[in-house]
């Protein structure tokens, strides 16, 4: 075979390129022209984008329901999201175009249907049946307000309540306005003087579905008999009403009203409630009115039939309860339990085991869904226990602030982290089985195993097993509980550079062979992690302090004087630095002494009980030079097979041997050039005050200047445009003209300079100035030798140059295969190695095979590089660039991963502009570009990382995760691997009415409301009230719903809608022609009579 001869065909290419395409076409005509040795396998059809599973607790829920049937829960929320849990694994998530709050939800009970109402005005079907769920139906309002909706069981006739007081009613299967409509001055008539208010409930009484209770906000209710068209009777109250709630009897029902009180009314005694309870008020001397509460937002009444029934309420509490937590109140007989929530109540439902509101309702449990949370309470144990919640709720526990994702994980490495993750379950919880266990798993064709890591603002880490589009939490290392805590504000010395957060992860290296971990903090802190299945305690912890200073003629002083030279590097080989004590001074800048060799965070001095899992290796911390402080870390690497870790930021860069406890290199960036400098670095004036590097979590937007000595932290931002720039200081430097920060830094066994004739251990550095250079790593030898001898490190001269900020570095063999960072296997490390153990755990490193020629070492290796701008596969030991490719032009790359996908690899990279694309190597194909999403805050930015297999993800919400794929194999497979929500169930016996009932006409009384709604009774309702949308879901949907009475009605109705879509189509389009419309709609309507009534059969 040949090898690559085109040593200076591209070498000193500049970066000048008129767009992606044309250089591709230009590097394919030069590749064209010579033989490669590299048969590339990847192709166009290989790549596929599409979104999989978004797992985390909806963001920002605002309503709640539940199908005691089908025992599946559903979620909405105020961007229009929708979310669906069955049993754990089985969830779903479907987004209403509009992006409007869904105000309310409401399931077709047992029919695979849900209707969702909007605060546009809207209200959608869903058709559950799929495992994609979609819209079959939508009716928008176009005069009136939709406030509250109400659906009785196993009907097909919506109540939709308005803000004018008015109710319409919605037939549910064609999604058509019924004429029959209830206004509010026929309901009150001369009740009140004025307009009662919008509807806040609307249900029918247990036990006759012909007499419905409708509640205004002001305090009125109505009892309104739907035969009849006229109130029975009316129910007023001077305090506003929130909520209503029938006795399952029919006979009493109980409001809840503004003024923290309850109200329960007899059905025939409307002058007064029959009881006023007031549950938290204080019952006050003399028979006097107790003092009013907060309001009761909303109330349930619960039946038993073997005791007392319940009373369920959120809201209540007294005013003089300041700070207190929001509450759940569960009233039951004589006792009154009192649930404190961690937040605030958005909506609760009350779990029964009938469906039906005529009997006895049994309840087991409360589900209540908070601002941040899903707690369900079991009703049926004393003190009301929680369950444990399977699903993977708690990405949000603490504000996320990085994240890593590695598919093809060992296969040991979940198993382990699960063990010690075990340990770390709280008690407590119920006993019983999880009541949300509707649905049914998807097939899993995927079998390799995924890890998510997520670093959080309070220093927590959490180790997530990812596996076949599943999330569920292995273990929590908590980094934080290595540094003393402050009391209070006035205790903690003024050392922080940050306001809040001090702790916050920003950046996450890990090495799944070896389970070495490695975490950079905003603090400008790094720990280093061994994971250990032994629990110990560490006397002393082992920690080193590094001053890392930016040297050259422009740095910043506060009074602009010359900045001290550079201390020597290393800090001697004692591995328990003491921890100087902060200095006595009350601000960062004070006159009577500049702070300096003080570090931000302070180390305990106690020894520290380490539990099994991830165990303290070493702490470093940067410390404050002359009353500058240490600048955030921005890049940071380990690695287990030469024990040495290395991180840099705006000023430098260090490195650490983490074995020996020692620091090996200490230097400025400009000084890692040596005579290499090409850049001209101009003299600047002083500035009195000190910027943050912009290289951390800092709050802030392109282009806008931090006057403040402090960075904001990952959380102090509402907005959530918080932004760790770990990699790159495009979108957030502000020192850019003169800082270079490191970016990137990659270990590697390679060839380090043009003549090597070998490959060995070094460190590859990018800069933010579009920067390689290469550090030469002198290891000594294994075993007891790499205790005590000095591992040397130097600069090897070698610089190669690229358009922007380095992000990501790797390198191929000659057969274009990845090669891995060396790393030494797992071992225990807590307990004494046996010798033969000792001699077969020697270091692995992978080796090059010596070539028998000089010639034919020429080219054996490929180093790929990816910067901001541009990406470059270089040929070593030659460092020709064979290959260049100009990712974007006028965007630039927030992410880019090298990653294996079908037995090959790809580079993948993220671009602020949102387009995802890949490129093959070692030639820089282009074989994807898809516009996916536009960079809208820099949470995105933040956590967007690749993996391998095509997978992807990012947090597209603060409490979710969205993952995503960009193989085409996997987009095939998706629809086997999702779970189904809706499975085929009996729908449980209606009550006995019992012999007597029947005998004298007792018992519930049922309603044809097809007789009172239906057309030919009530007539059409006007045409400008509300408009009627096909939904996407369409026939197909309708073809699905095989069953239950919906279905039923729908398989009937079936052929002519198949038949009158077109024409059902053009009425839409026309609907918007006002005069053409009205002559049409009468040809419609006549062809809908017609076959209104005929079987699907006789069509």
């Amino acid at each position: 075979m040949r090898k690559f001869n085109i040593r200076k065909v591209l070498d000193g290419l500049t970066a000048v390129s008129s767009a992606a395409s044309a250089s591709s076409a230009a590097q394919q005509q030069q590749a064209g022209n010579r033989e490669t040795e590299i048969q590339e396998t990847l192709q166009s059809e290989h790549f596929q984008l599409c979104k999989t599973v978004r797992h985390g607790f909806p963001y920002q829920p605002s309503a709640l329901a539940f199908d005691p049937v089908q025992k599946i829960l559903a979620i909405g929320t105020q961007t229009g999201a929708l979310r669906l849990f069955g049993r754990p694994g089985v969830e779903c998530y479907c987004q209403h175009d509009s992006g409007a709050a869904v105000i309310q939800l409401q399931f077709l009970i047992n029919e695979g249907a849900l209707v969702s109402a909007l605060a546009d005005d809207t209200l959608h079907l869903w058709n559950l049946r799929q495992k994609r769920p979609a819209i079959l139906h939508s009716l928008k309002f176009n005069r009136e307000r939709i406030t509250f909706c109400h659906l009785p069981f196993q009907s097909k006739w919506l109540y939709v309540g308005t803000e004018r007081g008015n109710i319409h009613i919605v037939n549910v299967e064609s999604f058509t306005l019924s004429g029959y409509v209830i206004m509010w001055n026929k309901a009150i008539e001369l009740s009140s003087k004025s307009h009662p208010g919008p509807i806040v409930h609307i249900s029918d009484n247990p036990m006759d579905e012909g007499k419905l209770l409708i509640g205004f906000e002001s305090g009125t209710v109505v009892l309104w008999d739907l035969k009849s068209k006229k109130a029975d009777y009316r129910y007023t109250h001077d305090e506003a009403i929130h909520s209503v709630a029938w006795h399952h009897e029919g006979k009493q029902f109980i409001c809840s009203h503004s003024d923290g009180t309850l109200t329960i009314w007899n059905v025939k005694s409307p002058t007064k409630p029959f009881q006023t309870i007031t549950p938290h008020g204080k019952q006050l001397k003399d028979g006097k009115k107790p003092e009013p509460c907060k309001p009761i937002l909303k109330v349930e009444y619960k039946t038993t039939r073997a005791g007392d029934p319940f009373i369920i309420l959120s809201g209540g509490l007294s005013y003089d309860t300041v700070g207190r937590r929001p509450c759940l109140t569960v009233m039951h007989g004589k006792s009154t339990a009192v649930l404190e929530m961690d937040y605030s109540i958005v909506d609760f439902l009350t779990l029964c085991e009938t469906p039906y509101p005529n009997d006895f309702q049994e309840p087991y449990a409360v589900v209540v869904l908070l601002e941040k949370d899903l707690v369900l309470i079991d009703l049926a144990q004393n003190g009301y226990p929680i369950f444990e919640n399977p699903y993977p709720l708690t990405i949000h526990e603490s504000p996320v602030t990085c994240c890593e994702y590695f598919a093809d994980c060992p296969v040991d490495l979940i198993p382990a982290l699960y063990s010690v993750g075990a340990r770390q379950k709280r008690q407590g919880y119920s006993k019983k089985e999880w009541p949300i266990s509707g649905g049914n798993w998807g097939l899993i064709t995927q079998s390799y195993p995924e890890i998510i890591i997520t670093g959080h603002a309070d220093g927590s880490i959490k180790f997530w097993d990812a596996s076949a589009i599943t999330l569920q939490v292995l273990y929590k290392l908590k980094t934080a509980k290595v540094f003393e805590k402050s009391r209070n504000k006035e205790d903690r010395p003024n050392t922080d550079i940050v306001d809040e957060d001090p702790y916050a992860i920003q950046i996450i290296s890990w090495c799944p062979e070896s389970r070495m971990l490695c975490i950079a903090g905003v603090s400008a802190h790094v720990i280093i992690y061994r994971f250990s299945k032994q629990e110990v305690t560490t006397e002393v912890i082992p920690m080193l302090e590094v001053r890392l200073l930016y040297e050259i003629n422009d740095v910043e002083t506060p009074d602009g004087e010359q900045v001290p030279p550079l201390p020597t590097p290393g800090t001697g080989s004692n591995p328990q630095s003491i921890v100087p004590q902060s200095h006595p001074s009350t601000s960062s800048s004070s006159s009577d002494g500049l702070r300096d060799n003080v570090p931000c965070l302070k180390v305990k001095n106690s020894p520290l009980k380490q539990s099994p899992g991830y165990q303290i290796e070493l702490v470093i911390q940067l410390v404050w030079v002359s009353g500058e402080p240490p600048q955030q870390i921005t890049s940071l690497a380990v690695n287990s097979a030469y024990g040495l870790v290395v991180f840099g930021n705006c000023n430098g860069i260090a490195m650490v041997d983490y074995l020996q406890k020692t620091v090996l290199l200490n230097l400025g960036t400009i000084e890692l050039y040596g005579s290499n400098d090409p850049y001209r670095r101009e003299p600047r004036s002083p500035r009195k005050t000190r910027q943050p590097s912009g290289a951390g979590l800092c709050d802030i937007n392109e282009g806008t200047m931090v006057p403040e000595d402090r960075c904001k932290s990952p959380t102090s931002d509402v907005k959530d445009n918080s932004f760790s720039r770990s990699r790159s200081s495009s979108v957030t430097s502000i020192d850019k003209e003169s800082r270079e920060a490191i970016s990137a830094l990659h270990f590697c066994e390679t060839f380090t300079r043009k003549a090597d004739t070998s490959p060995s251990p070094c460190l590859w550095v990018g800069t933010t100035l579009g920067t390689v250079l290469v550090i030469v790593l002198n290891l000594p030898p294994g075993g007891e030798q790499r205790l005590l001898q000095p591992v040397i490190v130097s600069p090897s001269g070698t610089i190669l140059r690229l358009k922007g900020a380095i992000l990501r570095m790797a390198f191929l063999d000659t057969t274009g295969s990845l090669v891995p960072p060396a790393h030494e296997p797992w071992r225990e490390h807590n307990v004494p190695e046996d010798k033969d153990e000792k001699d077969k755990s020697k270091k692995r490193r992978p080796v090059s095979v010596s070539p028998s020629s000089s010639q034919e070492i020429s080219e054996n290796q490929y180093a790929v590089i990816c910067s901001e701008k541009q990406a470059k596969v270089i040929s070593l030991p030659s460092q020709n660039c064979i290959y260049k490719q100009n990712i974007t032009e006028t965007s630039f790359v927030l992410r880019g991963d090298i990653v294996s996908l079908s037995n090959s690899i790809c580079l993948a990279c993220f671009c602020a502009n949102g387009h995802i694309m890949t490129f093959s190597l070692p030639s820089l194909r282009p074989l994807l570009d898809v516009y996916y999403l536009p960079l809208t805050n820099m949470r995105i930015a933040r956590t967007f990382c690749f993996t391998n297999n095509g997978q992807a993800l990012y947090l597209v919400s603060p409490t979710e995760i969205q993952r995503l794929t960009y193989s085409q194999e996997t987009c095939e497979n998706l629809q086997e691997m999702l779970g189904e929500l809706f499975t085929p169930v009996e729908t449980p016996e209606a009550p006995n009415r019992g012999f007597f009932k029947g005998l004298f006409g007792g018992g519930a009384q049922s309603l044809d409301r097809e007789e009172l709604f239906g057309e030919s009774a009530s007539g059409k309702a006007s045409r400008s009230l509300a408009q009627h949308i096909p939904g996407p879901g369409g026939i197909e949907g309708v073809k699905g719903a095989a069953s239950g009475v919906v279905g039923e009605l729908a398989r009937a109705r079936l052929a002519l809608d198949e038949r009158g879509q077109k024409l059902g189509e053009l009425e839409e389009k026309t609907a918007a022609m006002l005069y053409s419309a009205d002559s049409f709609s009468k040809h419609a309507h006549e062809m809908m009579l017609k076959y209104k009534d005929k079987k699907w059969y006789q069509f």
